[in-house]
């Protein structure tokens, strides 16, 4: 993992860094195996709060590496899966695991994009809660360009972020498109000039939040986009009983009575 993956905590904060510089942070069989073996263990962390995905170097991700393509045709051993059709991890086989875990992840997942983001890069980016690009970050879905289709994860998650006929456009074109055209389109949240910094501000605000209260909201987001109107409400009440009276619930309020910081317990601590 360390030869693919950087992460640095702080203050409830995973600062999570794709490190394959030289190779602008392309996909390969150890960077696959990385980011799952990261995202499992963010997800046992009880006192981590918010995340922040970006790439060292001059590039979030290229994509997956022309090495690893040639590898899924010819059985390359190792890669983590040899059956596409094997779902390995829940709803996912382990393409889409490496990017529907973020979807997953308890937290907030911000991604900080510099350089490109194109092809299986672009569907990291798209597993995030919230997308900061910088104005000369590039995007595709570069997938049809060698032959294939978007397949980690990519299609679920664009069709709540765009139009549908948006999302048919950049799929079958392969064209490149700037950070202004993606944040039109919808998969941008905002294009600023150090998406980083603005990003690890985002975290900080989040961390600040009761972390109950942060957990319970995006599973109900991420369960507002796959359920009716009605289940949804079921969940609003059955998150919101389960936080009233809480020790962190009851903290938010008093803290903010008393004009200063809260002090929250983590999910381990109650």
């Amino acid at each position: 993992m360390q030869d693919r993956m950087q992460v640095l905590m702080a203050n409830a904060i995973a600062d999570v860094r794709f490190d394959r510089p030289g190779k602008m942070n392309a996909i390969d069989a150890d960077m696959l195996w990385a980011l799952a073996e990261t995202g499992e263990s963010l997800q046992r962390d009880p006192t981590l709060r918010a995340i922040v995905l970006s790439g060292n170097g001059a590039a979030f991700s290229a994509g997956l590496d022309f090495e690893a393509l040639r590898g899924l045709s010819t059985g390359d051993t190792r890669l983590p899966f040899t059956d596409l059709a094997e779902r390995s991890h829940g709803i996912a086989n382990w393409a889409q695991h490496v990017v529907w875990q973020w979807r997953e992840m308890p937290v907030p997942v911000i991604a900080a994009i510099h350089g490109v983001a194109i092809g299986g890069g672009f569907q990291l980016a798209l597993g995030a809660d919230i997308r900061y690009a910088a104005p000369d970050a590039r995007f595709a879905i570069m997938e049809t360009k060698w032959g294939l289709v978007p397949d980690m994860a990519g299609t679920q998650l664009m069709r709540h972020l765009a139009r549908e006929d948006v999302v048919r456009e950049l799929t079958y074109t392969a064209r490149m498109f700037s950070a202004e055209q993606a944040r039109d389109f919808g998969f941008i949240t905002r294009v600023t000039e150090d998406p980083h910094a603005v990003a690890m501000e985002t975290a900080r605000e989040i961390a600040a939040q009761s972390p109950d209260a942060i957990r319970s909201a995006k599973r109900l987001l991420n369960l507002a986009v796959a359920c009716d109107a009605a289940s949804g409400l079921i969940a609003e009440t059955r998150e919101q009983k389960a936080l009233l009276g809480t020790p962190n619930q009851l903290e938010a309020v008093i803290a903010g009575r008393e004009k200063r910081a809260p002090l929250f317990i983590d999910p381990r601590d109650k």
